[in-house]
Parts: structure tokens; sequence; C-alpha cells
């Protein structure tokens, strides 16, 4: 029988920085988005918001270009969201959908990026916070994919809750494509074909 690998020598500071991260990651589950659950019944929180989107990314691996790395895209997914915990769900339809792009929301969420990676070992928290960094400027394959992603899930969330967000900000239908559709079809241009045939029929 083989020996067991040696394993590496306990870093308490190291463990102490880990789990201080995952601790202030428990936040998240407490940050309510305006998108509902399928069925109606409460507002999702941007923890299963980032959990339901890396299942998106498992499921629909196969309408990626190709080179796209689902497994980086999942990692992107899992913490994409975690500034929110200072910052708050921004609606991507509120305040005519400036606030979600606002100078204001994006010094904000780069603070919370800083503070929150912050907390890891000095190495995990630069890759953690230049995995953040791609999602946002959404120009690598991977962050495409995973932009894309993000802004299908609530429209699906939509479909099955009896319009959801776009009664509550009296969305149109150029509204949607302009906010959405662009980036769906950006990253998965025939997911965005058959989400815009059902989506149409809400939008007189």
């Amino acid at each position: 029988m083989d020996p067991l690998p040696a394993q590496p020598r306990l870093d308490p500071g190291r463990l102490d920085a880990q789990f201080a991260f995952l601790n202030e990651a428990d936040r998240l589950k407490s940050v309510l988005r305006a998108t509902t659950l399928c069925d109606g019944s409460r507002r999702e929180n941007s923890g299963e918001h980032s959990w339901h989107l890396a299942l998106y990314a498992m499921v629909l691996a196969d309408q990626a270009a190709p080179g796209v790395s689902i497994d980086r895209v999942i990692r992107m997914l899992l913490i994409h969201d975690l500034v929110e915990i200072d910052v708050g769900d921004v609606p991507i339809h509120s305040a005519n959908g400036l606030a979600h792009a606002s100078t204001e929301t994006v010094s904000a969420e780069q603070k919370a990026a800083a503070r929150i990676f912050g907390l890891l070992p000095a190495d995990q928290a630069k890759a953690f916070r230049a995995l953040w960094d791609e999602f946002e400027a959404a120009e690598t394959p991977d962050a495409v994919f995973a932009k894309s992603l993000d802004r299908v899930q609530p429209v699906l969330a939509n479909l099955q809750s009896g319009g959801g967000t776009w009664v509550t900000y009296d969305v149109t239908w150029d509204q949607l494509e302009r906010r959405v559709g662009v980036k769906i079809a950006r990253g998965a241009p025939r997911v965005w074909d058959w989400v815009q045939k059902k989506a149409r029929a809400w939008f007189p």
C-alpha cells in the first residue's frame, strides 16, 4: 500500500485568513435581490443566485464558445457577487438602468472587492481579485460566457414567476434587449434565440 502523501505544514495564520473570508462570504446569503424564486414565493438571495449560476454553467456548457473553460466560468460565478455584501443588489432595471453601472456603484464595488478579497491570504487575494476583475471587464471568452449566464438567469426566473421584475419596473422590450439581450447574445447566442422567443410574449 502506497503511503499517504505528506500533508503541508499547518499554518494557523493562513487558516485564520481563509476562514475569516469564508465566514464573511456567508453574509451573501442575507443580501436579497429584486428577482424572485421561480415560483414567485419570495425574493432570492445573492448566495442562491451565485449557486444557481454555477449550475447554469455546468448544464449549459455546450452553449459556450470553443475554448471557454467552464471550470473558470464556475469559479467566476461563485465569487462575482461577493461585493454585494457591502453594496447590496443594484437591479439592472432600476432607475432607468443607470444605477446598475453608475460611477458610484462601480466605485463602491471596487472598494468592496478590495476589502472582501483582502481578507484572504495574499496569494489567494490576488488570484480571486483578478478573477473578479476579469468577470467585470467581460472581455475574455470565459468572462463573456459567465456574464451571459448572469443575465439570462433572472430572465428565466421572470418567465416562471409571472413577469417578476419586468412588471415591478415596467420594463419595455427595448430595455430588455439593450440591458440584457445584447450580453446574453454575445456569450450564448443560441440561448438568447431560445429565450427571446419565450420572453417576447410578455411585452406588447
